[in-house]
This record gives C-alpha cells, sequence and structure tokens, in this order.
C-alpha cells in the first residue's frame, strides 16, 4: 500500500539519456519534482525542454536512465514489466493531446469510457454504465453520450478524453497539452474542468504544456528548462485593506540538492550576468552581482580609502587584500 505521507510524485535527481549512432542527448539533467495528494500543477516550457520525457517517465510508458521516480507510492525504476501493466491501468489515468490516441472512433462516448474499465477488468455490465454516465455528466458531456468522436467538438472530445482517463479511479492524471489543438475560448473550458474534476475528486494533477496561459487556471506553475525544473509561480488571494479579493503571483527559483538554481532569463538579460557572478551572504538574503572583471563594484571601499579607484601596491611585500564584493551595491538581485 502506498505511504500516506509520502507525494504523489516524486522526481530526484532524474536523468534520461538517449543514444542514437553512438550520439547521446541527455533530456532530462537532474530534475526535481515534488507533488502532494490532490494538487493541480501545470509544467511549462519550450519545446525539447524535456516536458514530455518527463511525461512519459512518469506514465510508465519509458524509464528514466537514474535517479528517483516515485508515483502514488511506486517505484517507476525498479517496475516489472506486470506491475507497469497494473500502473498504467489503475493507477494512472493519461489523456494525450490529439482526440486520435483519447477515443477510439467507432464508438460512443458513453462506450470509449466503459472500454477502459472493461480492459482494467473492473466492474460489470450495468456498474460500467452507470460510472461511464456519472463521469460524463460530471464533465458537463453527458448529452453527447451517445455520439461518436466525429460528432463531437473539439472541446467535448477532451472532456471525454478526461472521463476516459478517470474511469478506472487513478490516483493520477497525467494530461500533454490536453489544449493544444483548441480554441482559446474552449481551452479555458476545458481547464476549468479539469479545476473543477481536481477539486471534487481530489485526484493529483499534472498538465504539461508550452503554453503560459495554461498556468493562470492553477495554483502552481512549474517552469522546465534545459532538462532541469528552473522556477516555480505559487497564486494565491489575499484580501486588500479595503476587503477586496486580490491576485497575488509569487515567483521561486528552484534550489536543488547541492544548491543549484537557474536564475530566469530576464534577470540574466537585465543585468548582463554572465561566465561567473559575485556573491555576497547577508543576514537575511544572498546577492548575486555582476562579475565580468576582477574591479570592485562602483562605490566599494579600496584599500586606500577611495571608492572605485584600484588599491595602492603593498609596501610590506605582502600580496594585497583580494576584491570583495560589498554589501550593497548596483545591480543587486535578492534571493530570499
Amino acid at each position: 500500500m502506498p505511504n500516506e505521507t509520502e507525494p504523489d510524485m516524486l522526481c530526484a535527481d532524474l536523468v534520461r539519456i538517449f543514444s542514437a549512432d553512438g550520439i547521446e542527448v541527455q533530456a532530462l539533467q537532474g530534475l526535481n519534482l515534488r507533488i502532494d495528494p490532490g494538487e493541480l500543477v501545470a509544467l511549462v516550457g519550450a519545446s525539447g525542454s524535456g516536458k514530455s520525457t518527463l511525461l512519459t517517465i512518469l506514465s510508465g510508458l519509458d524509464t528514466a536512465t537514474a535517479g528517483v521516480a516515485r508515483v502514488a507510492g511506486h517505484d517507476l525504476l525498479a517496475m516489472r514489466s506486470k506491475e507497469r501493466v497494473a500502473y498504467r491501468r489503475h493507477t494512472v489515468g493519461f489523456v494525450w493531446q490529439q482526440t486520435s490516441r483519447n477515443l477510439l472512433p467507432y464508438l460512443t462516448a458513453a462506450e470509449n469510457v466503459s472500454l477502459a474499465m472493461a480492459v482494467a477488468r473492473n466492474g460489470r455490465g450495468a456498474a460500467r454504465a452507470a460510472r461511464a454516465a456519472e463521469l460524463l455528466d460530471l464533465l458537463e458531456v453527458g448529452d453527447v453520450a451517445d455520439r461518436r468522436p466525429a460528432e463531437l467538438s473539439g472541446g467535448q472530445q477532451q472532456r471525454v478524453a478526461i472521463a476516459v482517463a478517470l474511469a478506472n479511479s487513478p490516483r493520477v492524471l497525467l494530461a500533454d497539452e490536453p489544449t493544444g489543438e483548441l480554441d482559446e475560448a474552449t481551452s479555458v473550458s476545458v481547464l476549468e474542468a479539469m479545476r473543477s474534476v481536481n477539486e471534487q475528486l481530489g485526484v493529483t494533477m499534472l498538465i504539461v504544456t508550452h503554453d503560459p496561459s495554461v498556468s493562470e487556471h492553477v495554483r502552481r506553475t512549474v517552469q522546465i528548462r534545459d532538462g532541469r525544473t528552473s522556477t516555480e509561480v505559487l497564486r494565491s488571494t489575499r484580501l486588500d485593506e479595503h476587503g477586496a479579493e486580490l491576485a497575488v503571483a509569487e515567483e521561486f527559483a528552484v534550489l536543488d540538492r547541492v544548491g543549484r538554481l537557474q536564475l530566469p532569463h530576464e534577470f540574466v538579460a537585465k543585468l548582463d550576468l554572465r561566465d561567473r557572478v559575485r556573491l555576497a551572504l547577508e543576514p537575511d538574503h544572498v546577492a548575486v552581482r555582476p562579475g565580468h572583471d576582477g574591479a570592485p563594484p562602483p562605490g566599494e571601499a579600496t584599500e586606500t580609502g577611495e571608492t572605485g579607484e584600484p588599491a595602492a601596491p603593498a609596501t610590506s611585500g605582502e600580496p594585497a587584500a583580494p576584491d570583495r564584493p560589498a554589501s550593497t551595491g548596483d545591480h543587486e538581485e535578492d534571493a530570499r
């Protein structure tokens, strides 16, 4: 049985290397991720950042090269073939971007949901039909239960696909670009449907997307860059001094187990950070400054007591003291 105190999804130092014709490509480079039970999380990133690779590992369709990957108590790197099949049928549900991968075209919406239960040998005829009707109603497509995919709109097809993914009561739902083929208005309705399912059923959800607007519909967004998680945005609501509700989004850099982090691109560009940076440890933060050359930052006192001037040669024959970053100065970025 899974340990209820552990997260529903845990990745630690996850690595995936693909090899072909003597060439190795490292798709995941020590990725770390934790998603607790009941969370709804969006994973965003550019094409080639490692999003889809991570999702195929978490779904049991692929195996990581090294590291730790656990989902709902299952060790994905140690699973044997039989356990992997049971895992995909009962523990995780999956929604693809393409309708053709989610639904069989010759079955109705209700029959597609029932088929998922039949494959997993869950329930019997009447019970399966009742479960299918319940899920289709929950996703507000109960009125099209007797229609085939070709007779449904794109949004309806994805809602039915979510019902299929939920048919066997999985602990975790994974979605790969579920709104990638939908227009903006339809995308919003599908995302709201997923959020409603998350709240009502308590299913842990991970939505992978390259569309930043998806993150506006979830409380937590994780950005992946170059095969690693780089930043997270946490959203919450607060009341201002007039009692009005305000939406607040806070961005955090992700710190791995050896103390590495990735600064957002806009921070690096604005301060022209490259090659190396100057660090200063303050009582409640770390100051990060450009470190392009060996000169002290403007305004920093030198050995002569002047500011911005080079230090005078040491008269005792001993070397001059090395440059030290000041506790205050220009281009300071606080990591709190």
